[in-house]
């Protein structure tokens, strides 16, 4: 493989990563957010009705359900996290080789320069 198709191959595989990354992050905001919905109509919900326990029979099953839901995206945030560390860490490897690639491409097209030549006359 030519190495200029190297480093441009290492290259997409560094933007493709990086989109990784954000999205992931986009989708921790978002879930973060959600949840912090929840959570005020959850409150919303129980000072409505005026029971905050959610063991009481007469606990508001809106409630409940909001809870259910907060809780499902709280933990799949936990997952999303786990998740991002590792995009990161496969980030920063495709970093550190798009900069070898670089480097190897550097050094051998200084090789493939002809060297310039030296006049007969000194």
């Amino acid at each position: 493989m030519k190495r200029d198709n190297m480093v441009r191959l290492t290259r997409f595989k560094v933007l493709e990563k990086r989109r990784q990354v954000e999205q992931l992050e986009l989708m921790l905001e978002d879930f973060s957010r959600m949840a912090g919905e929840l959570d005020a109509q959850i409150l919303n919900e129980e000072k409505k009705s005026g029971i905050t326990d959610v063991n009481h029979f007469a606990y508001s099953t809106f409630a409940k359900a909001a809870r259910l839901r907060r809780d499902n995206l709280q933990n799949s945030a936990k997952d999303l996290k786990v998740q991002i560390n590792a995009a990161r860490l496969s980030l920063e490897e495709a970093e550190a080789e798009l900069e070898n690639a670089e480097k190897i491409e550097q050094r051998d097209g200084l090789r493939d320069e002809p060297e310039p030549r030296r006049s007969a006359i000194a």
